[in-house]
Protein backbone atom coordinates (compact mmCIF):
# COMPACT_ATOMS: atom_id res chain seq x y z
CA UNK A 1 0.00 0.00 0.00
CA UNK A 2 0.77 3.65 -0.72
CA UNK A 3 -0.15 7.07 1.28
CA UNK A 4 -0.21 10.54 0.20
CA UNK A 5 -0.23 13.09 3.08
CA UNK A 6 -0.84 16.48 1.36
CA UNK A 7 -0.64 18.92 4.49
CA UNK A 8 -2.45 21.99 3.87
CA UNK A 9 -1.81 25.15 5.62
CA UNK A 10 -4.72 27.87 5.17
CA UNK A 11 -5.16 31.20 6.11
CA UNK A 12 -7.40 31.79 8.93
CA UNK A 13 -9.99 33.56 6.89
CA UNK A 14 -10.40 30.53 3.93
CA UNK A 15 -10.54 27.86 6.05
CA UNK A 16 -14.48 27.60 5.82
CA UNK A 17 -14.09 27.64 2.11
CA UNK A 18 -11.42 25.31 2.39
CA UNK A 19 -13.53 22.99 3.78
CA UNK A 20 -16.57 23.31 1.56
CA UNK A 21 -14.33 22.79 -1.21
CA UNK A 22 -14.03 19.30 0.27
CA UNK A 23 -17.46 19.18 1.51
CA UNK A 24 -18.71 19.33 -2.30
CA UNK A 25 -15.57 18.22 -4.24
CA UNK A 26 -16.30 16.34 -7.77
CA UNK A 27 -15.37 12.86 -6.83
CA UNK A 28 -13.00 12.78 -9.32
CA UNK A 29 -10.84 10.60 -7.29
CA UNK A 30 -12.67 8.35 -6.38
CA UNK A 31 -13.05 6.82 -9.78
CA UNK A 32 -8.99 6.52 -10.41
CA UNK A 33 -7.52 2.98 -10.87
CA UNK A 34 -5.51 2.13 -7.51
CA UNK A 35 -7.47 4.50 -5.04
CA UNK A 36 -8.47 2.75 -1.80
CA UNK A 37 -9.85 5.77 0.66
CA UNK A 38 -9.38 8.96 1.47
CA UNK A 39 -9.64 11.26 4.65
CA UNK A 40 -9.58 14.79 5.52
CA UNK A 41 -8.18 15.65 8.99
CA UNK A 42 -9.35 18.94 10.55
CA UNK A 43 -6.23 20.07 12.97
CA UNK A 44 -7.23 20.91 16.63
CA UNK A 45 -5.03 23.39 16.76
CA UNK A 46 -5.74 26.63 15.43
CA UNK A 47 -3.07 27.38 13.30
CA UNK A 48 -2.03 23.46 12.47
CA UNK A 49 -2.39 22.14 9.11
CA UNK A 50 -4.93 19.93 7.43
CA UNK A 51 -3.89 16.76 6.03
CA UNK A 52 -5.33 15.03 3.44
CA UNK A 53 -4.65 10.99 3.55
CA UNK A 54 -5.41 9.07 0.53
CA UNK A 55 -4.71 5.33 0.50
CA UNK A 56 -3.52 3.87 -2.88
CA UNK A 57 -2.55 0.12 -3.94
CA UNK A 58 0.43 1.68 -5.39
CA UNK A 59 2.74 4.43 -6.17
CA UNK A 60 1.93 4.05 -9.92
CA UNK A 61 -1.38 4.59 -9.27
CA UNK A 62 -1.24 7.72 -7.31
CA UNK A 63 1.78 9.04 -9.76
CA UNK A 64 -0.94 8.95 -12.49
CA UNK A 65 -3.59 10.32 -10.72
CA UNK A 66 -1.62 13.32 -10.35
CA UNK A 67 -0.81 13.43 -13.94
CA UNK A 68 -4.39 12.93 -14.67
CA UNK A 69 -6.87 15.33 -16.16
CA UNK A 70 -9.15 14.27 -13.59
CA UNK A 71 -6.56 15.17 -10.76
CA UNK A 72 -6.66 18.88 -12.84
CA UNK A 73 -10.70 19.03 -12.49
CA UNK A 74 -10.71 17.74 -8.82
CA UNK A 75 -8.93 20.67 -8.01
CA UNK A 76 -9.57 23.72 -10.04
CA UNK A 77 -11.37 25.33 -7.72
CA UNK A 78 -8.80 25.52 -5.22
CA UNK A 79 -6.35 26.65 -8.01
CA UNK A 80 -8.48 28.83 -9.26
CA UNK A 81 -8.47 30.91 -5.98
CA UNK A 82 -4.69 30.44 -5.56
CA UNK A 83 -4.64 32.29 -8.83
CA UNK A 84 -6.61 35.02 -8.21
CA UNK A 85 -5.23 35.90 -5.42
CA UNK A 86 -2.05 35.83 -7.20
CA UNK A 87 -3.69 38.00 -9.98
CA UNK A 88 -4.16 40.80 -6.90
CA UNK A 89 -0.36 40.65 -5.70
CA UNK A 90 -1.96 39.05 -2.80
CA UNK A 91 -0.64 36.39 -1.09
CA UNK A 92 -2.41 32.25 -1.70
CA UNK A 93 -4.96 31.88 0.76
CA UNK A 94 -3.50 28.19 0.81
CA UNK A 95 -0.51 26.40 0.60
CA UNK A 96 0.71 22.42 0.55
CA UNK A 97 3.07 20.11 0.35
CA UNK A 98 2.54 16.65 -0.39
CA UNK A 99 4.78 13.95 1.38
CA UNK A 100 4.49 9.72 0.74
CA UNK A 101 4.93 7.10 2.28
CA UNK A 102 5.25 2.87 1.88
CA UNK A 103 2.85 1.25 4.50
CA UNK A 104 5.47 -1.45 6.17
CA UNK A 105 2.87 -3.47 7.08
CA UNK A 106 -0.84 -3.90 7.29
Amino acid sequence: MFVAINYIRCKEDYQERFEELFKTRAGAIDQMPGFMNMHVLKPSNAGDEYLVVSHWENEHAFKAWTQSDAFLEGHKRGFADIAKAREEGKEPPMKSTFRTYHLLSR
